[in-house]
């Protein structure tokens, strides 16, 4: 692995001077920069991120990443770990990624270079690889919604492959035996898993669920009805639904019920999430609680131990969802 004496060596400058690059110090020449940079890039050399930003300082500060604090299922995690840092006398600084790969670690890298010796992180673009690279140098750093074998111990998840079984069965259990899927077009790990429990559950109930069934759109309440839309459209028979959360059952609902349908005497549906819309639209949304809330604790308390290198009891941080009945589904 090289080091910085390599890359000073391979740029013809001084130690110093491949620091002064790092750090983005004024003092270092343009010139000194493009050669540092290129040596860096040919020798395939990343500074110490955590080293550089870390040695011989404390900070008060827990970074957070999420993909919108705007979206209130993030807002809630959000909160739930600002109270924990709170509780220990500590102040959040938050970045959004928005799924997109190179805010995700620019992000990143801008939490560890403000000194936050705690992180969580909710990133969906970036490798596995590049996830366990920055763990590596940060021991206080969490990663949530997301598993990563070899950081099994510092991953908070959710089993997004059982709640969508748990919600296809619910619904075949209410007598419905052609039901649609509709889908995040984002491409992330939790909608393989949200439709391999939906597809695992009509092939185990030796239903079909052919790919017409199965639409797409932006995980929020238009994508829903895009979706929706798309799926009368086909002329496709379907008399249930399981959406991909709350935002796009109720996107799902208004067309549906534009189109005539009744929910859920003509047409029942399930979400994921459980967040406030769940509860205040017509009619209440039967769907699968995320306990997100629980889930960001848990990572806030695990990052703050692992930055002040506790010991820790081995636990499960493998969260099970949950099905919560309320009157969007009737039986067929």
């Amino acid at each position: 692995m090289a080091t910085i004496k390599d890359v000073a060596r391979e740029a013809g400058v001084s130690v110093a001077t491949v620091s002064r690059v790092i750090n983005k110090s004024p003092k270092a020449s343009a010139a000194s920069v493009d050669c540092v940079k290129a040596a860096m890039s040919k020798l395939g050399y990343r500074p110490n991120a955590n080293a550089r930003a870390l040695v011989n300082q404390t900070t008060n500060t827990v970074g957070v990443l999420v993909s919108d604090v705007s979206d209130p299922f993030f807002g809630t995690a959000v909160k739930a770990i600002d109270n924990v840092a709170q509780d220990h006398g500590k102040h959040i600084l938050i970045c959004n990624g928005y799924h997109d790969p190179k805010l995700e670690r620019d992000s990143i890298e801008l939490l560890i270079n403000s000194r936050c010796e705690s992180l969580i992180i909710h990133s969906k673009s970036l490798t596995d690889k590049e996830l366990i690279d920055f763990a590596n140098e940060v021991p206080g750093m969490v990663i949530i919604n997301r598993h990563i074998p070899e950081l099994a111990d510092r991953c908070i998840s959710l089993d997004n492959r059982k709640g969508s079984y748990l919600a296809t069965e619910f619904l075949i259990r209410h007598g419905h035996t052609k039901i649609a899927c509709i889908a995040s077009s984002h491409a992330i790990e939790d909608v393989e898993e949200r439709i391999e429990g939906f597809l695992a559950a009509m092939k185990d109930n030796n239903l079909k669920a052919p790919k017409s069934h199965i639409e797409y759109g932006e995980p929020n309440s238009e994508g829903g009805e895009y979706a929706a839309t798309n799926l009368l459209a086909k002329s496709v028979p379907f008399t249930a639904v399981v959406a991909y959360n709350d935002y796009m059952a109720a996107g799902a609902i208004s067309i549906f019920e534009e189109n005539g349908m009744k929910v859920p005497k003509e047409m029942s549906i399930v979400g994921f999430d459980d967040g406030l819309i769940a509860r205040y639209i017509h009619p209440k949304l039967t769907t699968i609680r995320y306990p997100i809330q629980l889930m960001a604790e848990k990572a806030a308390r695990l990052s703050l131990s692992l930055a002040k290198k506790e010991n820790i009891e081995p636990e499960a941080n493998r969260f099970s969802p949950t099905i919560v009945r309320r009157e969007s589904v009737e039986k067929h």
